[in-house]
């Protein structure tokens, strides 16, 4: 059965979110099915980033309903959406450049547990993650880097961490924010493999300019314009639709080569 066949993880009806007098998402609704791969795409300034905030608590909707599991999660600051089983990466790596790839992912598994992030007591604390810290990075292939500082990391080292921390709160749903921006070809290829990987018995929503990465992960694509749903459904449908050649793709004849 396919993903899509399933029951909703996470919905939004009606959003709205403003901006002194601006719309970045106009009435927007959306279905995430569980154990989905779902990638919201579109040019820049079609509110995508607006709306991957508004679903994980980092900005309140103007109006409208967002649902996790059917409950109402609407206005809710991130860190209770968070332990609600929410978890993002940020399009900017935002890691601790002085402290270990180890430590980063033992002090995330630490602030699941309700000790905190409690700095000054954390190596007493972290020694009881470390087995579980070492799991995580081996699934990220981070796992012969565990005692290398996150500054010294390569960029796409980095964005792995990054996956290995959000993958510590052990979330229902994992949203990933531009997650190849910045890639090179062998790290966009190590990515995708990634992202394929730590899927299964979650629900993925990804942010993404790259098309080709997005045929090969998403069940279903939203094409974003103006705030508002484009399009929907299927890669392989939403990628010859006119509407999104015109607005996403730029032109007819540049669509098949942008879109593979």
């Amino acid at each position: 059965m396919s993903p899509l066949d399933g029951p909703a993880a996470l919905t939004a009806r009606g959003l709205i979110r403003d901006f002194r007098g601006f719309r970045a998402v106009d009435q927007v609704d959306l279905t995430v099915a569980a154990g989905s791969v779902h990638a919201l795409v579109g040019p820049n300034g079609a509110g995508k980033t607006t709306l991957f905030n508004l679903l994980t608590g980092f900005l309140a909707p103007t109006a409208g309903r967002i649902e996790l599991d059917g409950h109402d999660i609407t206005g809710l600051p991130p860190e209770r959406v968070a332990r609600l089983g929410v978890a993002r990466s940020f399009q900017i790596t935002s890691l601790f450049p002085q402290q270990t790839a180890r430590t980063h992912v033992e002090l995330a598994l630490q602030s699941g547990t309700g000790l905190g992030w409690r700095f000054w007591r954390s190596h007493r604390l972290l020694e009881r993650f470390s087995a579980r810290a070492g799991e995580l990075l081996d699934l990220v292939g981070l796992g012969d880097a565990g005692d290398t500082l996150a500054g010294s990391l390569a960029y796409g080292r980095k964005r792995a961490l990054e996956l290995a921390i959000a993958l510590a709160l052990d979330p229902k749903v994992l949203l990933l924010d531009e997650p190849t921006a910045g890639m090179g070809l062998e790290d966009v290829d190590r990515t995708v493999e990634l992202i394929a990987a730590v899927r299964d018995g979650r629900t993925v929503v990804l942010v993404e300019h790259n098309m080709s990465v997005v045929g090969r992960l998403a069940d279903a694509v939203t094409v974003l314009q103006a705030g508002r749903v484009l399009v929907e459904g299927p890669y392989e449908q939403v990628r010859t639709d006119p509407r999104v050649i015109e607005a996403y793709l730029g032109s007819s004849e540049g669509s098949a080569d942008a879109a593979h």
